[in-house]
């Protein structure tokens, strides 16, 4: 049976020991998902204990995206194991959904309970600057997708109508606001991706209600709601939504916004790992 047959579960618990074994570490308690320009904080934010290539592991694919690494790395902070993917699938890249939250299935099956998600996004809110970070209190999953959808969850995991009325734990976005009290909030609107939006398609995400604009992290909030884990998620404004600046979008400045921002987001980072 190969992966595309696995159920998703088996397979996350199949990561799971693999990662156990070649890490030494038993078990994890705090996952964290770099997005697009964030992979190198995870030099920066805790001891590392062991690096395995995410290529390595049952179900996940080498990343393929700039800005994202090949990498699963166990760190500690204080009395804290935390897992570090250092890169993460997206539905553009023709990745089922069951790829897309791979990576928080198996961090809940290595026994995290927090899972912190991270981003770069686009600002539709003009107060924000470019290098800000923003809390999510809330998403809209406009992918058209759900990892819930498919053959019912297995009979050891709770049924798939997940209660996501706190889909973003607001003792974690307390936590963050100890560490950098300035932080704002935002709902954060999940697309398929592939492109960036249109000036039309930004005025309407406004319109219900969006304050950041990306293509990932709804999912993978889902599936591990879905799972117990509470999650944070932190998006950094990389540039300002299509048609609300002059300057063209390109992804090689996403990344050099999210290195300008480094030091801010690992100091971030890693106060919420010390609190917890």
């Amino acid at each position: 049976m190969d992966a595309a047959e696995t159920d998703p579960f088996d397979l996350a618990a199949d990561a799971a020991a693999v990662l156990a074994e070649r890490t030494g570490v038993e078990a994890h308690s705090v996952a964290l998902v770099l997005g697009s320009g964030w992979a190198a904080a995870a030099d920066q934010i805790g001891e590392m204990v062991a690096d395995v290539e995410l290529a390595d592991l049952p179900g996940f694919p080498a990343p393929t995206v700039a800005g994202h690494r090949n990498l699963a790395r166990s760190i500690r902070v204080g009395r804290v194991a935390a897992l570090i993917l250092g890169g993460r699938a997206h539905l553009y890249e023709g990745h089922p959904v069951s790829t897309v939250v791979h990576g928080v299935r198996t961090a809940v099956e290595a026994g995290c309970s927090t899972v912190i998600l991270t981003n770069a996004a686009g600002g539709l809110n003009p107060d924000w600057p470019v290098g800000q970070p923003v809390l999510l209190s809330d998403h809209l999953n406009l992918t058209g997708h759900s990892p819930m959808v498919g053959p019912a969850p297995p009979a050891d995991k709770p049924a798939r109508f997940v209660d996501l009325t706190e889909a973003y734990s607001q003792r974690l976005r307390g936590l963050a606001r100890e560490v950098d009290p300035d932080l704002p909030e935002g709902v954060y609107a999940a697309l398929l991706g592939g492109a960036y939006e249109t000036p039309a398609e930004v005025r309407m995400l406004a319109g219900l209600g969006a304050d950041l604009v990306g293509m990932s992290t709804a999912l993978e909030t889902i599936a591990a709601r879905h799972l117990g884990a509470e999650v944070l998620g932190v998006s950094l404004v990389t540039n300002a939504a299509a048609g609300l600046s002059e300057s063209a979008l390109d992804h090689a400045e996403v990344l050099e916004a999210a290195g300008e921002a480094g030091p801010r987001m690992v100091a971030l980072l890693r106060g919420v790992l010390e609190r917890l």
